[in-house]
C-alpha cells in the first residue's frame, strides 16, 4: 500500500514528486500541478502532501500518511473553495499559516486547489510567501494548465504536468478500491472520459446514469427552434435542482451553527445588529451554489460534446473506441442524418457556450444558443 495508489496512469509525475520527497537535493519549495479536469491534481497534491509527511516517503499507513490523506494532520492545510472565486481574506490567512514553523510534521504544507480561481491581486498576495518561503514551508498548487496562472507565480514553481489517464488505468482503480464489476467500471470511466471522480460517481449512482442519459437524449430531441429552447430551459432546471439537493442540507447546518455561535435560539428573531452576518452568510452559500449549477451545466455540455465526437469518429471511419458505447442508436441516427462539417460546428457550438459560461453569461442564454445550433440543418 501506498499513498500513490490512487494516481492513476501518472507515472512519470509521480516519479518527480516520490523523488523530491525522498532525496532533499530534488526538493523545492513551491510547486504547481497542473493537468486537466479528472487528472487528479488534487489526489496527486495530497498523496506529496502525505509524503512529505512521511519518513518513508509515503507508505500509506502510519500516522503522518493516514492523518494526511484524511485532511487532519495539524502541518497539512488544504484550500478548496467550492465558490466562483477564492478570496483574498482566504489567501491572507494561507499566508499567516505559512510562516508558522511545523508542529508536529517534518514540513508545513499548503496546498491550494483551483488555484486559477484566484484574481490577479489576491495571486499577487502569495508571490512573496512564495519566493521566500520560510525553511520548511512548501506550496503545492493545482491548475488546468500553467497558463491559469500568472507568470511571476509560475516561474517560482517547480511544473509537474499530469495527462488524462488511461480508461482502463481509471476501470482498474474502481474494480481496486470501490468492488465495481469491472464491465460497470470500464463503461463508468470512458463515459466519464478518464475524470475519476465522474467515474465512480456514474460507476456507484444509477441516477445520475439516469440523469446522464437524459442530457445525451437531448440530441435526438432537438428537430427545431422550439425544441432547442425547451431542451435548454430543461439543461438549466436540472443543474439549479441538482445544486440545491448538493447545498441545501450544507447550507442550513452552516445557518444554524452561526446562529448558534452568535446566541440566536431556534425560533428567536434575529436582531438587527447580527442580520449583516447572516446576510454575508447567505451571499457566501449564494455563490457556492451559482458554481455549482455552473458545474453541473459544464458537465452536461462535456457529455453532450462526447457524443458528438462519437459521430464524428464514426462519419469518418476512424479506429477508435467510442466515449459513449451504449448510446450507439443514437450516435448512428446522428450520423446519418448529418456531415462531419455539421457535426464540427456542433461541437464548435457547445466549446463556445462552456467559454460563455465561464464568462458569467446568464446560463439559460448560453444553453439556448447552444441547444439552437444544434439543431437539424436542411
Amino acid at each position: 500500500m501506498s499513498v500513490w495508489d490512487e494516481v492513476v496512469g501518472q507515472e512519470s509525475a509521480v516519479a518527480m514528486l516520490h523523488a523530491s520527497a525522498t532525496r532533499p537535493e530534488a526538493m523545492t519549495h513551491a510547486w504547481l500541478l497542473t493537468g486537466p479536469p479528472g487528472s487528479g491534481r488534487s489526489v496527486a497534491a495530497r498523496a506529496f502532501a502525505a509524503a512529505l509527511q512521511c519518513e518513508q516517503g509515503g507508505c500509506g499507513t502510519c500516522h503522518a500518511c493516514t492523518t494526511t490523506l484524511a485532511g487532519t494532520h495539524p502541518d497539512v492545510t488544504l484550500l478548496a473553495t467550492d465558490k466562483v472565486v477564492i478570496t483574498i481574506d482566504e489567501v491572507r490567512d494561507l499566508v499567516g499559516t505559512a510562516a508558522r514553523t511545523p508542529t508536529q510534521g517534518r514540513w508545513r504544507v499548503i496546498v491550494v486547489e483551483d488555484a486559477d480561481r484566484m484574481a490577479e491581486r489576491t495571486t499577487n498576495l502569495l508571490l512573496k510567501s512564495i519566493e521566500e518561503p520560510p525553511p520548511h514551508t512548501v506550496w503545492v498548487l493545482c491548475a488546468p494548465s500553467v497558463q491559469d496562472v500568472l507568470p511571476t507565480i509560475r516561474s517560482r514553481c517547480r511544473a509537474v504536468v499530469l495527462r488524462v489517464p488511461p480508461a482502463e488505468a481509471v476501470a482498474g482503480l474502481l474494480v481496486r478500491r470501490d468492488g465495481v464489476d469491472p464491465d460497470v467500471a470500464l463503461t463508468a470511466a470512458r463515459a466519464a472520459q478518464s475524470h475519476v471522480g465522474m467515474a465512480r460517481r456514474l460507476a456507484r449512482d444509477t441516477g445520475a446514469r439516469e440523469r446522464r442519459s437524459a442530457v445525451l437524449g437531448l440530441a435526438r430531441r432537438i428537430r427545431g427552434v422550439g425544441d432547442a429552447v425547451l431542451a435548454a430551459g430543461e439543461l438549466v432546471d436540472v443543474a439549479k435542482q441538482e445544486a440545491a439537493a448538493a447545498t441545501e442540507e450544507r447550507d442550513a447546518a452552516e445557518k444554524a451553527e452561526l446562529l448558534r455561535a452568535l446566541g440566536v435560539a431556534d425560533g428567536e428573531p434575529l436582531p438587527p445588529k447580527l442580520r449583516s452576518q447572516v446576510k454575508q452568510l447567505e451571499e457566501s452559500q449564494k455563490r457556492r451554489a451559482t458554481r455549482r449549477q455552473r458545474d453541473v451545466l459544464d458537465r452536461a455540455m462535456l457529455d453532450l460534446l462526447s457524443l458528438y465526437r462519437d459521430v464524428l469518429v464514426l462519419q469518418l471511419g476512424a479506429d477508435v473506441d467510442p466515449v459513449n458505447g451504449e448510446q450507439a442508436g443514437t450516435v448512428r441516427d446522428l450520423a446519418r442524418d448529418s456531415t462531419p462539417e455539421q457535426t464540427i460546428r456542433r461541437m464548435d457550438a457547445i466549446a463556445v457556450a462552456r467559454q460563455r459560461l465561464d464568462g458569467n453569461v446568464a446560463p439559460l442564454l448560453a444553453c439556448e444558443a447552444m441547444t439552437i445550433a444544434l439543431r437539424p440543418q436542411g
